[in-house]
């Protein structure tokens, strides 16, 4: 089958086209013909070897397509050996694309448990796009900050993925969603996907400009930090407000002022991508019509993933890029 190969870590230009034997058969596994891949940051970390995967690889971690053996159209929960416990993850949990051969093929084996029936109103590259930023941004907003109707969320970094996805998600759940973004344009799109209002981030009081939007000004139900910066975000919460965190592509690091945060009585906490279950509330929230389709910013060609890798690390996007079989 036809496949996109890394055969050493680096930059995008590690991801050659070529040919590589189909999945062998094995029990309790399934077959999929994929028919879209969507790009995500992990598909970046993967490729420069953060995840030590084996060499030769195949990356990917989103996909959709039709399942060989029964012929249903089906989405791809990337979330493998997530074990019974819904609280964390077992020891074994990775995310497709790490160890075990991606999506960045024609076909892929993922066990049956991480296969779902595609939204029928989703296009092959929303149902692609789907998978890793829902059920990340589902177990962020609904699992871990149990974000409810008539709360106001504060989403930091407007455009990428997640947070796109959060938005649509914190609509459908009855929330209030405001954003920080990086530029006019992701703001106004951002808007226009249903965000209440938002700043931009570029200088340190953003805070403070975001803060004063909250109902009545006194700071936000939940912030969601996908970026990493904790020391900030913390500052638009209300007292008792919840901050939920899970990612680090803008700093790895924070410094917090302590007594700050304990007499603000304020919560964090830590997820990543949700298991079967999160997936499982997901479905439900999209099969009800309450979550619009991911935003698809561009797509490529297979054989272009170098390319596609290239705009996701540019970060100018306002939505998924998608490779399409």
């Amino acid at each position: 089958m036809k496949a996109v190969v890394l055969q050493s870590f680096g930059d995008a230009g590690r991801l050659v086209p070529g040919d590589i034997a189909d999945p062998e058969p094995r029990p309790g596994w399934v077959t999929v013909e994929l028919r879209a891949s969507a790009l995500n940051w992990h598909d970046v970390l993967v490729r420069q070897g953060r995840y030590g995967s084996p060499l030769p690889h195949v990356p990917g971690a989103d996909g959709a397509g039709i399942r060989t053996d029964t012929g249903e159209e089906v989405v791809i929960l990337p979330s493998l050996f997530w074990g019974d416990r819904t609280d964390a993850p077992s020891a074994g949990f990775e995310i497709l694309g790490d160890h075990h051969p991606g999506t960045y093929a024609e076909y892929v084996s993922v066990p049956e448990e991480c296969l779902a029936p595609k939204p029928p109103h989703f296009t092959w590259a929303e149902a692609a796009a789907l998978p890793l930023v829902g059920v990340t941004a589902y177990r962020a907003l609904a699992t871990r900050a149990g974000l409810a109707s008539g709360e106001s969320l504060l989403i930091v970094g407007a455009g990428g993925g997640v947070a796109t996805m959060a938005l649509a998600l914190a609509t459908a759940l009855g929330a209030r969603a405001y954003v920080t973004a990086s530029s006019p344009e992701k703001l106004a799109r951002a808007r226009a996907a249903g965000a209440c209002g938002g700043v931009l981030h570029s200088g340190d009081d953003w805070p403070e400009q975001v803060r004063a939007l909250s109902p009545d000004g006194a700071g936000f139900d939940v912030a969601l930090d996908p970026v990493g910066l904790w020391h900030r975000s913390v500052r638009a919460l209300r007292p008792g407000g919840r901050m939920v965190v899970l990612g680090a592509n803008v700093a790895e690091y924070a410094t917090m002022d302590i007594r700050a945060f304990y007499f603000g009585q304020y919560s964090l906490l830590g997820t990543t991508m949700g298991g079967p279950g999160d997936f499982r509330g997901l479905l439900d929230l999209v099969a009800g019509g309450a979550v619009a389709p991911p935003p698809i910013a561009r797509t490529f060609p297979l054989a272009e993933a170098a390319e596609a890798h290239r705009r996701l690390e540019a970060g100018g996007e306002f939505g998924k890029i998608v490779l399409r079989q």
